[in-house]
């Protein structure tokens, strides 16, 4: 500041303290799901939570990404981490990307429902918004099923006002060959369908990540 003011350049004390306390904190986006997100099988740092951290840093969207994701987790186990997970990170952001192995388990979809709408509560309780990624299941399943699983996702989300994906494995398992981007035991994604899978998630995410 003194080097400024000898060259007839004057700083106000307060500026450079002003201008720092512009700038806005960096938000944080939790991620609380399965195997899907957990980077199963794949090279650590090749999942679609990594990726998505390096996208928001390439876009300098002031963001920190924790990944929360068990292997094997149902939503009656994210149930029951969320509100300590809450405390310790206190998001701006949750997604919620579970679901999957609840209808692998053959578990009750109105638990599934429950639990997911408990999930979105207390997360916009705590102040955070919600991001539900929404799943399916093969046609196996029967039909009956397939569609009341798939709508549960937005039935919660509609009542609970919280973003959805509607599909989150869309343009991965719904290709002319469903095992193409899967790997051997075709349950989950490999590493190229990593961005795929952030493409899809990312619309819905970025509005949430405004002020």
């Amino acid at each position: 500041m003194l080097a400024l003011a000898a060259a007839g350049l004057w700083v106000w004390p307060g500026l450079c303290a002003a201008q720092a306390r512009a700038a806005p904190p960096a938000r944080t986006v939790l991620v609380v799901g399965d195997s899907l997100s957990a980077e199963y099988g794949l090279r650590r740092g090749s999942g679609w939570v990594a990726l998505l951290e390096q996208r928001l840093a390439r876009d300098k969207i002031r963001a920190t990404v924790i990944n929360a994701s068990i292997s094997g987790d149902t939503t009656s186990g994210g149930r029951s981490r969320l509100p300590a997970l809450l405390v310790q990170h206190k998001p701006a952001v949750v997604i919620i990307e579970l679901g999957g192995n609840d209808a692998l388990r053959g578990l009750p979809l109105e638990m599934t429902r429950d639990n997911l709408l408990t999930m979105t509560t207390a997360a916009q309780q705590a102040g955070a918004r919600v991001l539900l990624l929404g799943m399916q299941v093969p046609p196996n399943y029967g039909a009956d099923y397939a569609q009341r699983f798939s709508a549960l996702f937005a039935a919660v989300a509609r009542e609970r006002k919280a973003a959805l994906v509607p599909f989150f494995l869309k343009g991965v398992a719904d290709q002319a060959d469903p095992t193409a981007l899967f790997q051997a035991d075709r349950i989950h994604p490999r590493e190229e369908a990593q961005p795929v899978m952030l493409a899809t998630v990312l619309p819905a995410l970025l509005p949430l990540l405004r002020p």
